[in-house]
């Protein structure tokens, strides 16, 4: 089985990746490997971020490497909080980033948004980008105690819960992060079949 490595220590995430690839690749993530360090992410878009991450591990370590980036960009305040949505706020508190966010929000009807994931896959020395979006309205209060980050105020198109409300395995199924990874393992799988 093939190793591939998420450049991530997020154990959440790596779960969540590790049950969309089906055990068809063994994948690690950083700390796995022995990867402590803080991958730098100093690019302005969601595709620097990731292949920053992704050629961090492939020079470092010389292993093939997928890594994401993603983030909230909300529609009324052009796209904000984007690729800092991690930070938002100037730190990594997600309560913090939550009502920087609301509080831009106060007053405003329009509460567009999206979900978007850009996945960097580094394999056998060639890059290739997938890319996942999730839809949906950031609503005035929290809702739901699962999930991280901004999934306690966005509802996806499609349902009335908040990514914190709804069961993991439909949000596994149905996030931006689950869509690009889909994307992503079809390419895999269609690259051991053409082996095969």
């Amino acid at each position: 089985m093939k190793l591939i490595v998420f450049a991530s220590s997020n154990g959440g995430k790596t779960k969540e990746i590790k049950s969309l690839l089906e055990n068809e690749f063994q994948v690690v993530n950083l700390l796995d490997i022995g990867c402590t360090e803080e991958i730098p992410e100093t690019a302005d878009t969601f595709e620097g971020n990731a292949l920053q991450k992704s050629t961090y591990v492939l020079e470092n370590y010389q292993l093939d490497c997928f890594a994401d980036d993603s983030g909230l960009e909300v529609e009324a305040l052009n796209g904000e909080p984007g690729v800092y949505s991690a930070r938002f706020s100037g730190s990594r508190d997600n309560e913090k980033n939550i009502e920087l966010l609301l509080s831009k929000l106060n007053g405003i009807n329009n509460r567009k948004a999206q979900f978007r994931t850009v996945i960097s896959l580094l394999l056998d020395g060639k890059n290739y980008f997938f890319e996942g979006i999730v839809k949906g309205e950031i609503i005035p209060e929290k809702r739901g105690e699962g999930g991280f980050g901004y999934d306690p105020i966005f509802i996806p198109e499609g349902f009335n819960e908040t990514f914190a409300e709804l069961d993991a395995s439909i949000k596994n199924k149905i996030s931006h992060r689950a869509i690009a990874t889909k994307k992503m393992i079809e390419f895999l799988k269609q690259k051991e079949d053409s082996k095969n």
